[in-house]
């Protein structure tokens, strides 16, 4: 049975920052995963670090958070965010109420929102729409959430943290009102162990009411599944807002060389098998050319969606009306003398969310150690650099070495970031497939969607012999389909064409349709 004083479960934004601030306190910790890093809400968001605007009517708390921590985090973890601003605009029809009235709603959040002149707007943004009839810039900005996730458990790592990926929390032994230890299941081998924690903190996001469960304790969920559509060129320099009450298709994020547009608000009942549909990608097209025109006849590589962890609130029919606060719950009220949950917020947030965490942690431990992830900067790692836009082509082309071959023309990602990539997961003690490989890179996320680039990383992977017999193949299966999920809601035109590229490519030539019984290639 492996020790430790804290068990985290959950490897998004939140458990990783909070395995990085119990790391710089001193405290020995253990996160565990049961995919790969960001896998919930983290990993299916626009990537907009708010700057709490979004919320001044609505929950101004949040937006007080948003605002606050969106500064600190410009400070302190500015390699993960480009500082892009950010406009609201409205559009003839909107709520002239609202519109009059939003710049005293910043105010009183302390946010600032500066109007501007029409077509001072349309300068700055040309893709504006022409029936703009108001607008105000707000700090707002892009942020990287695969990045900032990735340099959180990287330095955790380095502090002393245990990372434990593809592994699921399936048992809960309990005595006398404690977490004895938690029963962990390796997803990819089925071998189980045991870990024994001082404290167990639940970090999982929309899985809470899951892992409460387990613990015996109720934690009332609701699971809004919000959609999102990546354009295949960035579109706007800035965060593009709908002046107007939180609704769909209202937020245009500019993502490194893409733009995400976004977001529809679906209630479901189980967070783990969710799919865009092409209802909500038509909703959001044509929501989203109110403001922005072009977005009607834009290309679009992808589709994805995350689940929003909701408390539930009696008698709020409408999600969007659900704060976007967190909650900290001490399961003391439910007889657990070590069990914790962490859970609602934004990734804006996510930082202010561990530090209270791992302060309510540090009080049951006794421990007097302040918070350092306030002041102290997120370090810049090698390990997480690879999500970066354009860093692989600017490299490729300074130092290009002729056996460098590009796997991935679309993002320019050469064979060396590939091999980089396999050592670095390998050493961090993980299983290094094609997936993990994508995950902390640009690999399959231009235009192609994997179509080529994946066929070439797998031969690349067994010329190297890290893969041997039908692994590739599987790996393969898994990447494609996870693919696919955002893709076919989006088949027409272009992208119509590229998925039958695809489709011949991968079925044709490696049989993928086949299952692994027929496995006639």
């Amino acid at each position: 049975m492996q020790p430790t004083r804290v068990l985290i479960i959950g490897g998004g934004a939140t458990g990783t920052g909070l395995a990085r601030d119990l790391s710089l306190r001193g405290i020995p910790c253990v996160l565990v995963e049961k995919q790969d890093i960001n896998a919930g809400a983290s990993g299916g968001n626009h990537g907009l670090l708010h700057s709490g605007a979004r919320y001044v009517a609505s929950d101004t708390e949040a937006a007080k958070e948003c605002r606050i921590e969106g500064s600190i985090l410009k400070k302190l973890a500015a390699h993960c965010i480009d500082d892009t601003g950010g406009l609201y605009v409205a559009v003839a029809g909107d709520d002239e109420n609202y519109i009059a009235d939003f710049p005293s709603y910043c105010a009183k959040c302390g946010i600032t929102a500066v109007a501007l002149d029409i077509q001072a707007a349309r300068e700055m943004e040309p893709s504006l729409s022409g029936e703009i009839i108001a607008a105000y810039r707000v700090p707002d900005a892009s942020i990287d959430p695969f990045r900032l996730s990735l340099e959180n458990i990287s330095h955790a790592r380095h502090l002393g943290c245990t990372f434990l990926k593809n592994t699921e929390v399936t048992e809960f032994l309990l005595h006398k009102g404690r977490i004895q230890a938690a029963r962990l299941r390796n997803q990819y081998t089925g071998e189980e162990s045991l870990i024994e924690a001082e404290q167990v903190v639940s970090a999982s996001g929309a899985w809470a009411k899951k892992i409460g469960k387990l613990a015996g304790a109720r934690i009332g969920m609701i699971y809004s599944k919000g959609t999102l559509l990546v354009t295949q060129n960035r579109i706007a320099r800035r965060v593009i807002n709908r002046l107007r009450p939180a609704t769909d298709g209202d937020i245009l994020v500019p993502g490194g060389t893409v733009s995400i547009l976004g977001t529809t608000s679906v209630r479901i009942e189980s967070p783990d098998e969710i799919m865009p549909t092409v209802e909500e990608v038509d909703l959001i097209i044509d929501e989203g050319a109110a403001m922005v025109p072009v977005l009607a006849t834009s290309r679009y590589i992808r589709s994805y969606c995350g689940v929003r962890p909701l408390l539930q609130c009696a008698g709020v029919e409408d999600d969007r009306q659900v704060s976007r606060g967190f909650a900290l719950i001490d399961h003391r009220k439910d007889g657990l003398e070590n069990f914790i949950t962490i859970t609602g917020g934004k990734l804006s947030t996510f930082r202010l969310m561990a530090e209270k965490t791992a302060d309510l942690v540090c009080r049951r431990l006794q421990v007097s150690v302040p918070c350092r992830t306030r002041t102290e900067p997120l370090p810049a790692t090698r390990e997480g650099q690879w999500t970066e836009p354009g860093l692989s082509p600017r490299l490729w082309m300074e130092k290009h070495h002729p056996d460098d071959c590009l796997l991935c023309e679309c993002e320019m990602v050469p064979a060396s970031v590939v091999e980089r990539l396999y050592q670095s997961i390998s050493d961090e003690g993980m299983t290094p497939d094609i997936h993990a490989i994508a995950l902390r890179s640009r690999i399959g996320k231009g235009p192609c969607q994997g179509a080529f680039c994946s066929a070439r990383v797998a031969a690349h992977l067994y010329g190297l012999g890290k893969l041997n017999d039908d692994e590739g193949i599987r790996q393969l299966k898994h990447f494609l389909s996870e693919r696919w999920r955002g893709q076919y809601p989006l088949l027409w035109n272009q992208s119509l064409a590229q998925s039958e590229l695809m489709e011949a490519i991968h079925c044709g030539t490696f049989c993928l349709e086949q299952s692994e019984e027929e496995n006639p290639c």
